[in-house]
């Protein structure tokens, strides 16, 4: 067998010799590392339809990379990533204004073990993480339960599968265009719900109701989203002294209000006015009020679908989806929904003697 030695001094040179490569080779490894930008909600020009959304929900990148988010809709949402890691009970969810706790940088690095959070933000804000290790992370808004995704830190070349997962950021960005636009259009018979359609199905029994919201929620392999339509319909109603008005909540996650007057301090739980009957013994459980002046001061609280019952939980008790209000005297009376006036949701009951 023919063996081949080499001289401590030929060893050194080889050593040499390699080291540039070696060093290119870790310099190539790092410069790798990519930033990948995704984006978080959408909505329409007239800010009435939001996309409740991570766009899109699921993502393939390398370990070391980062993703940038970048919000785009009016709407408040959050980039959270809550702790996973297995060997550790999985985080409570906690409400969006206690965070994660807190807020964390843009640019924070995220391992499963502490949690990341971008506190609320809107329009045009930006929020980076950096993933640090190899695994599937949940991507969660604290603000919308219904608002999830998933993040998946692969080795692109560890086997075929990963090499084929593998995407580009303009495929990533087609994506996004398809999805917001495939839950923001309207499809009327379709599927989406119009304001024709609803004001011409309602029977003589329900003239005076205004649907509070319609939503809907959708899913793929990554997680869920919702296309919530933050508008009152019919917005403006016209009724005599005496008639009674119900508002009644169709969106399946998105809560909202009616509030005439002052707008109350926001509040965690943003319970009903004094004023207002919570919905008693003897009733249907629809919170009420009688108002005598368009002055008058009056707010429903949360009007929201109960929760979605799980297995090995208690049952969710029943919440308010409905606030009916009958108008003593004639005048105008401007309300709104005080969690999204800000995107046009108001409306205006007008009182005829």
């Amino acid at each position: 067998m023919k063996r081949f030695c080499f001289s401590p001094i030929h060893v050194s040179s080889i050593f040499r010799w390699c080291l540039p490569i070696l060093a290119t080779f870790v310099i190539t490894q790092a410069a790798r590392a990519d930033t990948w930008k995704l984006t978080v909600g959408a909505q329409s020009p007239s800010k009435g339809r939001q996309v409740l959304a991570f766009l899109p929900n699921e993502v393939w990148i390398e370990l070391n990379d980062s993703i940038t988010w970048k919000f785009a809709s009016d709407e408040i949402h959050t980039v959270t990533f809550l702790t996973q890691d297995t060997l550790a009970i999985p985080q409570v969810r906690p409400s969006f204004q206690a965070g994660c706790p807190g807020t964390t940088p843009s640019g924070s690095s995220f391992n499963g073990t502490v949690c990341v959070n971008s506190g609320t933000q809107t329009t045009g804000a930006t929020y980076t993480v950096k993933f640090s290790r190899i695994g599937n992370f949940k991507l969660v808004c604290l603000v919308h339960n219904n608002m999830t995704g998933v993040v998946h830190v692969i080795d692109r070349f560890d086997n075929p599968v990963n090499t084929a997962l593998f995407k580009t950021q303009d495929f990533y960005d087609d994506e996004t265009v398809e999805e917001a636009a495939e839950l923001l259009k309207d499809r009327g018979n379709d599927g989406d719900v119009e304001e024709g359609d609803l004001l011409n199905d309602r029977s003589a029994f329900t003239k005076n109701q205004v649907t509070a919201g319609i939503g809907k929620i959708v899913a793929t392999p990554g997680g869920s989203s919702t296309l919530s339509i933050m508008r009152f319909f019919d917005h403006t109603l016209t009724i005599h002294a005496g008639d009674t008005v119900t508002w009644s909540n169709n969106d399946p996650v998105t809560p909202h209000t009616v509030t005439f007057g002052t707008e109350p301090a926001p509040n965690l739980l943003f319970p009903p006015s004094s004023n207002v009957d919570n919905g008693g013994d003897g009733t249907d459980g629809a919170r009420s009020i009688t108002v005598t002046s368009p002055t008058e001061s009056v707010h429903s609280g949360f009007l929201m679908a109960t929760a979605q019952d799980q297995v090995g939980l208690p049952q969710n008790n029943l919440t308010k989806t409905e606030f009916r209000v009958t108008f003593a005297k004639a005048g105008t009376y401007n309300y709104i929904c005080a969690l999204h006036d800000t995107l046009g949701m108001k409306g205006t009951v007008v009182v005829l003697p």
